[in-house]
């Protein structure tokens, strides 16, 4: 993805720090032609120079996720009520804002979830359970299985504008469900047990709603297209704060947790973005597809460590007077990885 943006490119117009794809391009075309594992570190060790990310707040926070498998219909049958709908036509960003153009062309703030699910319009793509639309809009892509056998992938289009906001933190506050029960496997529990309006309350406290777009499955081996706009990898692909890191470096991270076999540290790839991943040690790691993947997926949510992997001629000039950017305030000095 690099290579297509031309060798003077930034790789990222935001973090410009991180530089250009001609300073990026003698790691990439040394890691292109390796054949193992030690060959991949020694290309590592001699071409990259790791720098811890720092947490202005102090706070760190990893998390897993994966594309989920659903069955869906496409038509309304039986529990399958809640419309998975595309992007909608009266839908339009301006200014890195989300609004809703009326008929009279006026432009006013996109609806929020309780009124799109009580109003759906639009194009419809499939119809699921509405407790499975719910965990694919936060997953953000998925495969769904209709009722002959054939398998399409639900892939984000857009998102009302609203901000994502925790239905595991508000049923928490309500007293719903127990910390111990804030995972999704945990709410899919409560959900089952408790009534549909309150099922539907819990949901809509989350004003957050995403649109999608189908296409068919390809190579079922593969992930989904991250934001970066490649397959994700499992365990090889994270999600992480833009604000903070430009798409398509690579990253160290050191972190515990059930799924991960304990204390757990390897190499990931910032691939993908997500509503609610905010800070600068913050990831949120691919695990691949299906209800296993999901299972350890969830054990994920604990602090950690991260450093950033940057080719030579970009750390030296960071450290330098003539840098293109300045360093960054979440980057702290170089570091030798645990």
């Amino acid at each position: 993805s690099f290579v297509a943006k031309g060798p003077s490119a930034f790789i990222s117009t935001r973090q410009v720090w991180a530089g250009r794809v001609s300073d990026w391009l003698p790691a990439c075309e040394a890691l292109s032609v390796i054949g193992d594992a030690n060959s991949a570190k020694a290309v590592i060790q001699a071409l990259f120079i790791p720098v811890e990310v720092q947490s202005n707040t102090g706070e760190t926070r990893f998390t897993g996720y994966f594309e989920p498998e659903y069955e869906a219909r496409l038509y309304p049958q039986g529990p399958f009520t809640e419309p998975v709908l595309a992007k909608p036509s009266d839908l339009v960003v301006q200014g890195g804002k989300v609004y809703q153009r009326q008929r009279s062309g006026r432009l006013k703030p996109y609806p929020k979830r309780a009124e799109i699910t009580r109003r759906p319009t639009g194009q419809v793509l499939a119809y699921m359970r509405p407790g499975d639309l719910f965990f694919l809009q936060i997953q953000g892509s998925g495969r769904l299985t209709v009722a002959d056998g054939r398998t399409i992938r639900a892939v984000y289009a857009a998102n009302n504008g609203h901000t994502f906001r925790s239905t595991a933190n508000w049923l928490m506050r309500k007293r719903w469900i127990s910390r111990g029960q804030a995972s999704m496997t945990g709410i899919k529990a409560w959900m089952a047990s408790a009534p549909e309006r309150r099922v539907r309350e819990a949901m809509n406290a989350n004003p957050r709603y995403i649109f999608f777009a189908t296409l068919p499955e390809g190579d079922p081996t593969l992930g989904p297209n991250g934001s970066l706009g490649v397959p994700l990898t499992p365990l090889g692909s994270v999600a992480v704060d833009p604000a903070f890191h430009a798409l398509g470096t690579p990253l160290f991270v050191q972190t515990n947790a059930p799924g991960l076999g304990g204390t757990w540290s390897g190499l990931l790839v910032a691939q993908d973005t997500g509503g609610a991943i905010k800070g600068s040690v913050r990831g949120d790691i691919y695990f691949g597809t299906g209800a296993a993947a999901g299972a350890r997926a969830d054990t994920v949510n604990t602090s950690g460590r991260m450093w950033i992997l940057l080719p030579r001629a970009v750390a030296q000039r960071l450290r330098g007077e003539n840098t293109v950017a300045g360093l960054p305030s979440h980057l702290g000095d170089e570091a030798s990885l645990p």
